[in-house]
């Protein structure tokens, strides 16, 4: 990395975090009209800096936009502004890269390919529209030269900045793990920078998509690393919508698609989009909604993704107490944690979220309401909160664009039956039965030797009445081996097999 960048970055992330981490802890902020007007310009600053950096620190700006936690709410507002800017550079740019990955004769591909214009210019891509040879209309994604590295360097870089934050503010590292939260966002954002892997997720959501009747994910034609060739998504951004010239039918129907995909992405797939804001979903009335650019995806673990769903279901419930102590299980409770506090905080909030309509709610607003509590009261989040809160602030916000009178609520009631019916399908599975019963063969296995310990025990006198206690005392206490305890465990349960009704 160039001296120039690394100066950039040094002043970009010190104007980020100064003061923060102790303001994350309630320290006392500055009130006067004054101080407010100089937090405002350097909120800027902070914004327009990350911009200029370029895509990662774009995504770790947008990121840190839900977290109160971590930074003002000066920051955070100007944060919530973060585009991935950049002005277009010539197809000239891009052409050999078009050469490399398609060959020499790469035009013979397309009928034709609009060269003057970009469709979308990003700082890790540009986007051009084209016609295949069979006449359907396409995009072709083209990577900017040398952006792997720079994002790579990028990476390396944070990750020392994050060890250092854990070693100089320990408290603060207790409650705000920013090297685990780094380590999501890595996760997140490493398949943009190959297409063959942004290609793979395209193919798993239009798979996952075929049970929603209007949506749909746009299909893969030709990828590379560097290249992705694919059909284009019909109409204009969701954020763009003239909902007049849409039936109420209709809105309401994308909008309940867009919120149950991403009710089963989480809990079903367990794969989501990490990025759906309004530019990356377009709608034509009379066609379903397009999901597009799946560079950015999200993978939860099992476990998890069950922790996250009862935190919902509590919501959905309307039980504060019940939303804190499993929001606490998601993360967990530090040694100074105020867990009463804390469940009084979620008594007090989760009523004003449970009935309320999109319009009436903003549940980017909401998960950072519960963050900013989280952390005040000693309770580490988990570092898939980051990742997995934008994701879905982004899919509200453009549901909002819609059908506003959704209800997420509403919709996650709806989709339960669902869900719970795609888990059991899970539990009953060949593989999962397959690995209950390896784990029971295992623990039969087990039994003739835990009975050569018993007899063992036996043999040497383990099991008795010991009478020569301490000083002459009369010690009465039976000494009763493990081994023991197991074979009359797996005893009962040989029993209870063989004598059950059948």
């Amino acid at each position: 990395m160039g001296a120039q960048r690394l100066k950039l970055v040094t002043e970009v992330l010190s104007g980020l975090f100064k003061n923060e981490f102790t303001r994350a802890l309630d320290a006392r902020r500055t009130a006067d009209a004054s101080g407010a007007a100089r937090e405002k310009l350097r909120a800027r600053d902070v914004r327009l800096g990350l911009e200029r950096l370029g895509p990662f620190y774009v995504k770790l700006g947008q990121m840190l936009s839900t977290r109160p936690d971590i930074v003002p709410p000066a920051v955070m507002a100007e944060l919530e502004k973060l585009h991935d800017r950049v002005s277009p550079a010539p197809f000239s740019t891009f052409e050999p890269v078009l050469e490399g990955e398609l060959g020499p004769d790469w035009k013979e591909r397309f009928q034709h390919v609009e060269l003057l214009e970009p469709l979308g210019v990003a700082s890790l891509a540009q986007v051009y529209g084209a016609t295949l040879r069979d006449g359907r209309s396409a995009v072709i994604k083209i990577q900017r030269p040398g952006i792997k590295g720079m994002v790579h360097e990028d990476m390396r870089m944070m990750r020392r900045a994050a060890r250092l934050v854990g070693k100089c503010a320990p408290r603060f590292h207790s409650v705000v793990d920013v090297e685990a939260m780094l380590g999501v966002l890595f996760d997140a954002m490493r398949p943009e920078l190959d297409f063959n892997v942004e290609a793979a997720h395209m193919d798993e959501a239009r798979r996952a998509v075929r049970d929603f009747q209007h949506l749909s994910v746009p299909e893969v034609v030709w990828a590379s690393e560097r290249v992705l060739v694919q059909t284009l998504a019909p109409g204009r951004s969701i954020r763009h919508v003239d909902r007049a010239k849409m039936p109420v039918s209709e809105r309401t129907a994308i909008g309940a698609d867009l919120l149950a995909f991403t009710y089963h992405g989480f809990f079903v797939n367990r794969m989501f989009h990490a990025d759906p804001h309004p530019g990356n979903i377009f709608v034509r009335p009379g066609a379903p909604a397009s999901l597009i650019d799946w560079g950015m995806v999200g993978r939860l673990d099992r476990s998890t993704s069950l922790k996250i769903m009862l935190v919902l279901l509590n919501l959905a419930e309307n039980d504060g107490q019940a939303l804190a102590k499993s929001w606490i299980e998601l993360g967990y409770a530090t040694e100074w944690a105020d867990v009463p506090g804390f469940i009084s905080d979620m008594s007090a909030l989760t009523p004003k979220i449970a009935t309320a309509s999109l319009a009436e709610l903003d549940f980017g607003v909401t998960l950072t309401s519960v963050l900013e509590r989280s952390t005040k009261r000693g309770i580490k989040t988990n570092p898939m909160i980051s990742v997995l809160g934008k994701a879905f602030a982004n899919m509200e916000g453009s549901v909002r664009c819609v059908a506003p009178e959704l209800s997420i609520i509403d919709v996650f009631h709806d989709q339960m039956r669902g869900v719970m019916t795609a888990l059991a399908r899970e539990q009953s599975s060949t593989t999962r039965l397959a690995r209950m019963a390896t784990e029971l063969l295992l623990d039969l296995d087990a039994v003739p030797g835990q009975l050569r310990t018993v007899l063992r025990d036996l043999s040497n006198r383990e099991f008795a009445v010991h009478t020569g206690g301490r000083d002459g005392e009369r010690d009465s206490r039976f000494h009763v081996p493990r081994s023991l305890i197991a074979l009359g465990g797996a005893a009962l349960w040989l029993h209870h097999r063989r004598n059950r009704p059948r």
